[in-house]
């Protein structure tokens, strides 16, 4: 099963901009889609975005749709997720994961990184 390790989280000023990190171990990050999820407090989990196996397609959530990007790095077996224009809002613990597809389920999930954005 693919290990995964989240990194980059941090405090951040509204407008500003992060670039999370997720390194994969384990397994190849390619053979599988892979997402990046968030949990604020008090609220479930969503899906923040997702990239297919190919990297060809990729989706987001209408909430951070135009603002973030995700990537992959087959290379260094690494998923990045570029948040720009950010907001109190985007504050939550952002998770990366795997899916066969990123229409099913998880199947591994990394521990999570803190990302806030406020003045």
């Amino acid at each position: 099963q693919v290990q995964l390790v989240e990194s980059g989280g941090a405090l951040v000023q509204p407008g500003g901009s992060l670039r999370l990190s997720c390194a994969a171990s384990g397994g190849t990050l390619a053979y599988y889609a892979s997402g990046w999820f968030r949990q604020a407090p008090g609220k479930e989990r969503e899906e923040v975005s997702c990239i297919s196996s190919s990297g060809g397609s990729t989706n987001y959530a209408d909430s951070v749709k135009g603002r973030f990007t995700i990537s992959r790095d087959d290379a260094g077996n690494t998923l990045y997720l570029q948040m720009n224009s950010l907001k109190p809002e985007d504050t939550a613990v952002y998770y990366c994961a795997t899916k066969l597809t990123c229409g099913t389920r998880v199947r591994s999930w990394g521990q999570g990184t803190q990302v806030t954005v406020s003045s």
